[in-house]
């Protein structure tokens, strides 16, 4: 209740944890503390915060370092009286801010969190976390994982977080990944790493307990009432849990947590599962087979014909070793035990009555060549291998919607349990695998994402997939992805290398290419081709079934002739009526002026970009002065992107006219990065402007310029004055650019 004027003058003599219990009486006297935080951050971190312009709170941004530094012990809060005071926690006063969370090397973080002490740390944290990392992983011992699980169930299966990355993990461990996957995909893993019997955490024992007084009071309604139910006997507990998988209304991933968590509600108990003795689904597709027996909706009746086989089946099996049961499993047997995949004796039921074993040996033996578009291409018979696991002691929890795994090697096992998880995720909504070197296993890739799409509920909307070498062709991929994936609305493949078993003909799968493409609902489409010919022909059936599509970008195509990109032009004015913006990168547009001009004059076009496209290698003055008087013409075009196409002073000096007195044009965008531009040559076109602004009494829509990575070092004074008249009349985007160095690096490597 201090006067404002007090409140002004105290609030810097604060420390962090007083100045952050006086946000509120601040922001009440209509005081900022922001400029204290960001004094704070100054003083206290000694960076400067990449993106430092986007910063909106530097209250948020300070906590959040603060805690992470602090947990990985890198900031010493002895060494600043603001940050020491012996009546708080530094992590519990922080955690609460904190929305990204990176854990690294051997996972000490994970340790302290789960540790007694920091129990509300990671209530808190549970709250607030939305992003989950993993970066530069190391192997870990037993307690470390035993951890780690303790803490992906409080965050992931009982709190918020919806987004997990793994980066950087040259040499992963396998069972360290799968635990990740797994209880990502909400699956909770019991046995030997953490007994289902000690209760995961008080959340699932107050679900447990909660699901029995339900029970109970049911029970006791049913006597009063008199009333009989559809049988005497209630269904197995595995009924339930084969429901959640199978993705019934009220089950699985989108079920809600909590205290009426539906998932727990129909998970079997270890003793039931133990008993059944069989897996309660496969995610291993047979070879051969279709996946329909594992994507469509289950009907009652061969759910209970299979009850009934496996009730039978279990009287005549031998009893498990006692010792087996109770769990006394090595550590990485236990955590593989968990994979989805059934044992060899179910797998046979599940192909079903109409496919032999003959027949799909034959398959199998097949399927390597195969289309990737068929539902089993590339599927192997598979027997219990390292890489399987088993839903038998699976519990279904809440789920992340993204998922990101960046530079990570996968074996075929690894891939294998990717793919089993994907299968049934229907929650996700965020797919990103990037270099993993999946190579031929892409096919065991597209089997899931076939069988998660049939699920109902599915919700995968975005898809990027890029690596170094690329197992089979870019666009053949793409239509097989939209074969399999419909209701997708971005997707991104991106590839360094061609194989060098593939051919630079347009032939392809023959099987994949006749295979008609469902009416998509693709939105986005980007294809980087590892420098391999674009063929209109083999495109133009995903334009024709991707009439949603409103962004385009080809990347590194070559171009084997002029008609090719008359072709596309001719398709997308056909096909795509909806598309906003399209972009070229490293693309040799130097010989297609004609169809340069054509798209800078289409009426539909809202951002066009020409990047490193050798633009204006051999540009004529005609041909430039066509290109500015087209854009003046056209009105729809807001954005024009043109880095790295050697534009140099003079030309930019003549794109300033694209603003004169008599021009309709509504770009409010302007890219001229890596355009080889000298602070002489940016003053010039920085007058030109100011010129034409006063000519056109003050209103103008231009409002950004980009300049990276141009030669504005050479001359800093006269950049300096160009860059501050320029920011007088719109928003400037530059860098502090070494244009020398660069030029060193550039000789060094030739």
């Amino acid at each position: 209740a201090l006067p404002g004027h007090l409140l002004r003058g105290l609030l810097p003599l604060l420390n962090v944890f007083y100045l952050e219990r006086a946000e509120g009486a601040a922001r009440r006297a209509g005081l900022s503390t922001q400029p204290i935080w960001r004094k704070l951050w100054d003083d206290v971190m000694k960076i400067r915060p990449p993106n430092s312009e986007n910063v909106t709170c530097w209250r948020k941004k300070f906590l959040e370092t603060f805690f992470l530094n602090v947990l990985h012990g890198v900031l010493d809060v002895s060494s600043d009286w603001r940050l020491n005071d012996h009546h708080f926690s530094p992590l519990l006063h922080s955690s609460q801010h904190v929305t990204q969370l990176t854990l690294c090397n051997m996972l000490q973080a994970v340790t302290k969190l789960t540790a007694e002490h920091n129990q509300k740390v990671l209530e808190n944290l549970a709250g607030s976390l939305r992003i989950l990392k993993f970066q530069h992983l190391l192997s870990t011992d037993q307690s470390v994982r035993h951890s780690l699980v303790l803490l992906l169930h409080r965050l992931i299966h009982h709190g918020s977080v919806s987004q997990v990355s793994v980066y950087s993990w040259p040499v992963p461990d396998t069972v360290l990944l799968i635990l990740i996957l797994s209880m990502s995909a909400g699956y909770w893993c019991s046995g030997k790493v953490l007994p289902y019997r000690s209760s995961p955490c008080g959340l699932c024992r107050e679900d447990s307990a909660q699901r029995q007084e339900s029970t109970r009071e049911q029970t006791e309604l049913e006597r009063c009432d008199g009333k009989e139910r559809s049988g005497d006997k209630e269904l197995p507990a595995s009924l339930g849990a084969w429901g959640a998988q199978e993705g019934l209304p009220g089950r699985g991933a989108d079920a809600p947590h909590g205290p009426a968590m539906s998932a727990l509600q129909s998970a079997p108990s270890p003793d039931v599962l133990r008993e059944e003795g069989s897996s309660v689904a496969s995610c291993n597709p047979p070879a051969g087979s279709s996946p329909r027996c594992l994507v469509e909706g289950p009907s009652c009746r061969p759910v209970l014909r299979k009850l009934r086989r496996r009730q039978k089946a279990a009287v005549g099996r031998r009893r498990r070793c006692p010792r087996r049961s109770r769990g006394a499993y090595d550590d990485q047997e236990d955590l593989y035990d968990f994979v989805f995949a059934v044992a060899r004796e179910n797998a046979s039921e599940l192909r079903g009555n109409s496919v032999t074993e003959g027949e799909n040996a034959d398959n199998c033996s097949s399927s390597s060549t195969g289309s990737l578009c068929s539902s089993s291409a590339g599927c192997k018979k598979r027997g219990s291998s390292p890489g399987t696991f088993s839903l038998k002691t699976a519990q279904r929890f809440r789920s992340i919607s993204t998922l990101e795994l960046f530079s990570i090697p996968l074996t075929e096992d690894a891939c294998w349990t990717l793919s089993n998880l994907l299968s049934s995720w229907v929650s996700l909504e965020n797919l990103v695998l990037s270099y993993n070197g999946l190579g031929a296993n892409v096919a065991c890739l597209l089997w899931a994402l076939r069988a998660l799409s049939r699920r109902p509920g599915c919700r995968l909307r975005v898809l990027r997939l890029s690596d170094v070498f690329c197992h089979v062709p870019c666009v053949e991929l793409v239509r097989c992805v939209l074969s399999a994936l419909p209701r997708l609305r971005t997707l991104s493949v991106s590839f360094d290398l061609k194989n060098q078993a593939e051919g630079n003909g347009p032939g392809g799968n023959p099987s994949c290419s006749e295979t008609e493409i469902p009416e998509s609902c693709l939105e986005q489409l980007e294809i980087r081709f590892p420098r391999e010919p674009l063929h209109t022909a083999l495109l133009l059936p995903v334009l024709k079934a991707s009439r949603a599509l409103q962004q385009l970008s080809l990347d590194s195509a070559a171009l084997p002739c002029p008609r090719e990109l008359q072709d596309l032009l001719r398709a997308l004015k056909e096909c795509n009526p909806d598309l906003k913006k399209l972009s070229f990168h490293d693309v040799n547009l130097a010989d297609h002026q004609k169809e340069v001009l054509l798209l800078l004059q289409d009426p539909i076009l809202q951002e066009i970009t020409f990047s490193f496209c050798r633009l204006f290698e051999s540009c004529t003055t005609e041909f430039l002065s066509e290109i500015i008087n087209t854009v003046k013409r056209n009105s729809s075009l807001k954005s024009l992107k043109l880095p790295g196409n050697r534009l140099g002073n003079h030309r930019l000096v003549a794109l300033a006219d694209i603003f004169s007195e008599d021009s309709s044009s509504s770009v409010c965008q302007l890219d001229v990065s890596s355009n080889c531009i000298k602070p002489d040559g940016l003053l010039e076109f920085t007058k030109k402007l100011e010129g034409h602004i006063q000519q056109r009494g003050g209103h103008i829509k231009f409002t950004h310029l980009h300049l990276f990575q141009n030669w504005l070092d050479q001359d800093v004074e006269t950049a300096q004055e160009a860059l501050g008249r320029l920011r007088a009349l719109c928003s400037v985007v530059n860098d502090t650019w070494d244009s020398s160095q660069a030029f060193a690096d550039y000789i060094s490597v030739m």
